[in-house]
């Protein structure tokens, strides 16, 4: 295998102007999965796919939905693991486009203020750049051995940037072809330029909407102040009571679920050489407002939360009105890590709330969805192939990083197909996704290919 994968990485140096050829081909077609006026070229780019996928040796199709297709691709059989891989073809909207400096369907290579060589175009990074090193390391296999380490699928959706309403059932209508023994997503970042990353930690999510009511219409606040309730009082209150001074979630049993990280994991968090302060710098601020007994990567990646997401009650235009409010409102959300169920969290924020409302007062719960977290065991053993496969390119130690955010097809993964998922990426934090001038470094494509090669290798040990 040693002399084959040499091999096969030689053949992705000599033809990596190829490769960049045919991204820029992909980055050329507007696929706007949002905005129904290019419906065609979504269809157009799964096509364009399904076409290079055929050429070498995947049977492929662009499966349709009530959306825009889903393409679905599966290589020769082979011993040894099957993974299904996925990413997305489509893209984020180019407004405003006046922001470009240059077209953002017309890729350029260019150079930025660092010397570094970087491709700018809408979808250059998200996803298209990243889901391309993924088709190209299994094009650089079939070239050179005529055959793939390991059995490999593909499932690349066309709607991951306006909701992917139509993934989900789609996973559930085909669960049996589309079973597999773990799933690879290319939509992340690396840790640092130098350093390959693994996020196998996403927080889930309970987003709740609540209105308190009081009296049955706005009061004017000098013939009913003291006598009459305010539900912004009520309100702020509530709010209050839901954090202890020390940062903790008040929420009773919140933390019941809750598993510390492995000491390994933290030992290995505390080396990344994390800035807390630069980090909170960078928005303005100084002091971590979290657990203050945990580090600010421990709050971001392995910590549940409770935020205010927005509050609404009473006069807020122009000028001043002396009124008490009839209604207040708010939107909280929960960041879930794993272990804890969103039902559960839900119900104990809802009584929480209810055991606050005074009795001439009335509250209303509006769901805004949930989803549990997703954590991959720091064990496992395609997880260790895979750190092995990105240290051997990077020749650095690759880390097992978690994620703050949610990225939904991870729980549909394990909710639908039972499959863990390592999500490995090589973009960057300045990459400007869904921004003007979004840019993919040329590094981080070649790259890129040349370690879902030994990637590939990796997983067939």
């Amino acid at each position: 295998m040693t002399s084959q994968l040499d091999d096969v990485l030689a053949h992705v140096d000599a033809g990596l102007e190829q490769s960049l050829e045919r991204l820029y081909a992909l980055l050329r077609i507007k696929s706007i999965s949002t905005d129904p006026a290019y419906a065609a070229e979504c269809e157009r780019a799964a096509r364009w796919i399904v076409d290079e996928l055929l050429t070498i040796g995947f049977d492929a199709s662009a499966r349709p939905t009530p959306g825009h297709p889903v393409v679905v691709a599966h290589g020769p059989e082979q011993n040894g693991p099957h993974v299904l891989f996925y990413a997305h073809y489509d893209v984020q909207p180019v407004d405003p486009v006046e922001l470009w400096h240059s077209d953002p369907f017309e890729p350029q290579l260019k150079t930025d203020a660092n010397g570094r060589k970087i491709i700018v175009a809408r979808g250059a990074s998200d996803d298209k750049g990243q889901m391309m090193t993924f088709i190209e390391a299994c094009r650089a296999w079939q070239a050179v051995t005529g055959a793939l380490p390991v059995k490999v699928s593909l499932m690349l959706e066309g709607e991951e940037e306006s909701g992917g309403k139509n993934l989900p059932p789609f996973m559930e209508a085909n669960r049996d072809e589309l079973s597999a023994d773990i799933a690879l997503v290319c939509d992340t970042d690396m840790w640092d330029r130098q350093t390959p990353s693994i996020t196998t930690m996403l927080r889930g999510l309970v987003a709740e909407e609540i209105e308190i009511t009081c009296a049955n219409k706005d009061l004017h606040s000098g013939m009913f102040g003291n006598a009459a309730r305010n539900p912004n009082q009520v309100l702020a209150e509530i709010i209050a009571s839901l954090r202890a001074p020390d940062g903790s979630v008040t929420l009773p049993g919140f933390y019941d679920d809750v598993a510390e990280i492995s000491p390994a994991l933290k030992a290995q968090w505390e080396g990344l050489g994390f800035d807390e302060q630069a980090f909170l710098g960078e928005a303005g601020l100084s002091v971590p407002a979290g657990e203050q007994s945990r580090s600010v990567l421990e709050m971001l990646w392995a910590r549940p939360t409770c935020e205010i997401n927005g509050m609404i009650g009473g006069y807020t235009g122009d000028g001043f009105k002396t009124v008490i409010p009839a209604k207040a409102s708010a939107k909280i959300s929960f960041r879930l890590v794993s272990g804890m169920q969103p039902d559960k969290i839900r119900a104990a924020f809802r009584a929480h709330v209810q055991s606050m409302i005074p009795a001439d007062c009335s509250v209303t719960f509006h769901a805004h969805g949930g989803s549990p977290a997703i954590t991959v065991p720091d064990d496992g053993v395609h997880l260790r192939q895979a750190l092995a496969g990105l240290s051997g390119e990077w020749g650095k130690q690759a880390v097992i990083t978690g994620s703050g955010g949610s990225i939904p097809v991870a729980g549909d993964f394990k909710r639908i197909l039972g499959l863990d998922t390592l999500l490995i990426g090589f973009a960057h934090v300045d990459d400007q996704i869904h921004s003007p001038n979004e840019k993919y470094d040329f590094d981080s494509f070649h790259r890129g290919i040349r370690s879902w090669v030994r990637v590939l290798a990796a997983l067939a040990q």
